[in-house]
């Protein structure tokens, strides 16, 4: 319920002014009062200590509270609360937030709070003040280092109950070496971080040679340092900015492109520019992804953590150039982006635009007007210990006579003069000697008192020397500058580019691979590898260790091929994804290839036999089984990513597959026992994908068939290699026959064929079989190249005895082989 007040009529005496005042005067002088409270007391930097108001203050409050980095943590809040109560009457999180900004190592080359506790990252805020804790970094000690030696000039806080420093003693040039930003009214400063080493290496250049020019000072200082690393692009806009106090450089993230699995590339972020956080990259990434602005990357992963650090992964998908889209992440996302100089800061009150020389000049001039004054206080300091020292050494040459004059006197003023008079001491000295306890004078002695005044003199000197010469006074601030960068100096963390390199080289490439046309190669050892382009295979020379092609087709870098495997299974590959070989390479052992469990997962036992280039028309695949069954599959069923071709009954497995190209191939068995039977791939009709397949060779109980082709039979020959199905593999040569493939005749299918090899004594099979276009050479167990015996009559005799072993051999592009045996053509 509201009260009622009465009010109480004025003194008859009361006369009452009303002044008449212009809203527009008023307006102006107090919006220009509190602009200048702005400028002065909150937005700008002092360029000496390169301080605001509010950093100043806390570094101040927290030396005073004896918060140095060998002392333990206390609540940012204590901190906080110190620092409003006493010198900043403003909000509380005004305080905190600039007290956060100097613990955080991202926002501050050179940090000056040593943070316990949450003090956020680019991308969150800090946690409360009342949960952290906070204390003096080392490298503020130095900013307030001698402060209580009459170094700076002291002014009355908001309510003059107490002092504060208009400015710090800052042996740090914090302003260059740190940099700000501060938003005023009508004016604005941005000032990028440097290197502490850099700037002090200027400095000491500056010192001794005054006048030198901005191309001098460049050689020590070529560029930011910023405190995220990363690169900056381009050095015109720096050199400008530290002309005249304006310019604009771009910053870069800094990445690498590498394999993040066997199959697939990434770009792994590991700097990114000043002032920019993983997430605001995450969040332009998927914005433009779901826009369809950007193509090409499949997954992003922020895998940042405190041992590696910042660590962003970009999965491309296959298919995709990636220095291509990482063009277009520099044009579209933060991972590229601008900084603005602007340097200005408050010059003796004044807010001015300063370049790189008149920055260094301030603080030059700031450190020499500090080391005079704490010349001068020391100096002071040394003379009156020096003239206390003198008058001890007068009375302790008599101390018994001292003791007794005092003694003697009715009271203590009696006693000073006393002693003035008849020792000639100063007031100073006698005050110093009546209030002397009596135990102090078991610790003087003549000697002692001699030693320390002479240091005292000799201090005296050497302050009296730097008071007296500027060049001394020179070489004292270059000498304390340089253990300064000793002390708190650390490497060069950002790269500095003339200009954009890559990025300006790829502009003009495309985003995704071309399909041009490639060849895939398979190997014995199971690795596959495509081409750059539709080249040949080689010769087989040079090739690593029971390693050769065993199929080899056409195809393009952005098409699809198929493995067949021995279970009459086919998988489908995208090419994009195999490793290209270089143009310089040796194709036949495929060194750059990977591995097929890469691509396809293959079961126990199961093992891949060929590639096909998956028809859709023509006559498509011949299939041959270890139980002698053929079929041919309807190229129309070969449109999936997995199925089977073939439908197997009990243990068979299939031997041997080959794509046909005109359907008038001779399609060929060769049985254990060294029976073979060839007929024309048109007595085979095409089935479906759950066809069973057809009678191809009748088989002898106890045998099986070991090769199975499909080639034209003109200027084919016929490769057997025989021994003994009981010795272990590799153990005896046996005998190896060529025969040219028109000496066998042409049989009808389901029959039991002809005869291609006899065995001599101890050989009862076949080891390895091949028919198709002539071979050159085979491969023997370890490895090396075995000529083979010229191609002879039939005569369905044995073979020439071999001189070691037939353990793998490679067949010509395009014929069948099995994955471990086979001839080189």
């Amino acid at each position: 319920m509201a009260r009622r007040t009465t009010k109480n009529p004025p003194p008859e005496d009361f006369e009452e002014h009303i002044l008449d005042i212009d809203v527009g005067d008023e307006m102006r002088s107090s919006f220009l009062e509190y602009a200048y409270s702005v400028i002065y007391s909150r937005a700008l930097p002092d360029a000496r200590d390169g301080l605001k108001p509010v950093q100043r203050r806390i570094l101040y409050t927290m030396n005073d509270m004896g918060l140095r980095p060998d002392r333990g943590h206390v609540k940012s809040a204590r901190v906080v609360g110190e620092v409003m109560g006493r010198l900043h009457p403003h909000g509380d999180s005004a305080i905190y937030d600039a007290l956060v900004r100097m613990a955080q190592p991202w926002s501050m080359r050179v940090p000056f709070i040593d943070g316990h506790g949450n003090f956020g990252s680019p991308d969150d805020s800090p946690a409360a003040m009342r949960y952290t804790e906070c204390r003096m970094a080392p490298a503020a000690v130095a900013m307030t280092t001698s402060i209580d030696e009459d170094t700076v000039d002291f002014k009355p806080n908001y309510d003059s109950r107490e002092l504060e420093p208009s400015v710090l003693p800052a042996a740090i040039p914090n302003l260059i070496v740190n940099g700000t930003t501060g938003i005023a009214v009508g004016m604005a400063t941005n000032i990028a971080p440097h290197n502490l080493v850099e700037v002090v290496q200027a400095l000491r250049h500056l010192i001794t040679h005054p006048k030198a020019n901005l191309d001098d000072l460049m050689r020590f200082i070529p560029g930011p340092d910023l405190p995220t690393g990363g690169k900056i692009v381009g050095l015109d806009g720096i050199r400008d900015a530290y002309e005249s106090g304006r310019g604009t450089f771009k910053m870069r993230a800094t990445v690498r492109i590498e394999n993040i699995t066997p199959r697939k590339k990434g770009i792994i972020v590991t700097e990114l520019p000043y002032g920019v956080g993983t997430e605001k990259i995450i969040e332009r990434i998927k914005t433009l992804v779901q826009t369809k602005k950007l193509q090409g990357i499949s997954d992003i992963k922020d895998l940042t953590d405190r041992e590696k650090g910042l660590h962003l992964v970009i999965e491309v998908k296959n298919g995709i150039n990636p220095d291509a889209l990482l063009s277009q992440l520099y044009r579209q996302t933060p991972m590229e982006d601008s900084f603005g100089i602007n340097t200005v800061a408050l010059v003796e009150g004044q807010p001015r635009t300063l370049g790189l020389k008149e920055l260094l000049e301030v603080f030059l001039g700031h450190r020499f007007d500090v080391v005079r004054r704490r010349t001068v206080f020391r100096r002071g300091k040394a003379a009156d210990r020096l003239h206390l020292v003198d008058g001890l050494l007068i009375a302790i040459l008599d101390i018994d006579e001292v003791i007794q004059v005092i003694r003697s006197s009715d009271n203590a003023a009696a006693a000073k003069e006393r002693l003035i008079d008849i020792f000639d001491l100063s007031e100073i000295q006698a005050d110093y000697i009546l209030d002397m306890p009596l135990r102090r004078l078991t610790k003087f002695s003549k000697i002692e008192l001699e030693k320390e005044a002479e240091e005292l003199r000799r201090t005296i000197e050497e302050l009296d020397a730097i008071l007296a010469d500027e060049k001394v006074l020179r070489k004292v601030v270059s000498d304390e500058l340089a253990e300064v960068a000793k002390t708190y100096g650390t490497p060069r963390r950002t790269v500095l580019l003339e200009a954009s390199g890559v990025a300006t080289k790829i502009a003009d490439v495309p985003l995704e691979v071309a399909d041009d046309p490639c060849r895939v190669f398979l190997s014995s050892t199971g690795l596959l590898a495509r081409t750059s382009g539709d080249d040949e295979p080689g010769d087989g020379g040079g090739r690593a260790k029971h390693d050769v092609i065993v199929s080899s087709i056409r195809s393009t870098a952005r098409g699809e091929i198929g493995v067949l495997t021995n279970r009459g299974r086919v998988i489908r590959v995208g090419v994009v994804d195999l490793p290209t070989l270089p143009p310089t390479a040796n194709h036949p052992h495929l060194s750059g290839g990977l591995p097929l469990s890469e691509f396809v997962s293959l079961g126990t036992g199961e093992r891949v036999l060929t590639l096909t280039s998956l028809p859709t028309e023509g006559p498509g695949l011949a299939l041959g089984t270890r139980d002698g069954v053929v079929k041919r599959v309807n190229p129309e069923i070969l449109g999936r990513d997995e199925w089977d071709v073939i439908g197997l009954k009990d243990d068979d497995e299939v031997v041997g597959a080959v794509e046909l190209s005109t359907g008038e191939e001779e399609l060929c068995f060769i049985t254990s026992d060294g029976q073979l039977l060839h007929f024309g791939a048109g007595q085979v009709r095409p089935q479906g994908r759950t066809g069973g397949g057809v009678a191809g060779m009748r088989l002898t109980p106890g045998h099986r068939v070991v090769s199975f082709g499909a080639f034209d039979p003109r200027d084919a020959v016929v490769v057997t290699a025989s021994g003994s199905s009981t010795a272990l593999p590799g153990t005896e040569a046996g005998s190896v026959k060529v025969t040219p493939f028109d000496e066998y005749p042409t049989k009808g299918r389901a029959t039991g064929g002809v005869r291609c090899h006899r065995f001599l004594k101890g050989e009862d099979a076949l080891v390895f079989a091949w028919a198709g276009p002539g071979p050159a050479r085979a491969a023997a167990a370890s490895g090396a190249p075995i000529d083979l015996p010229a191609a002879d009559g039939r005569r369905d005799g044995s073979g020439v005895p071999a001189a070691q072993p037939i353990a793998a051999c490679a067949s010509p592009v395009g014929s069948p082989a099995t994955p471990d045996t086979g001839v080189e053509g």
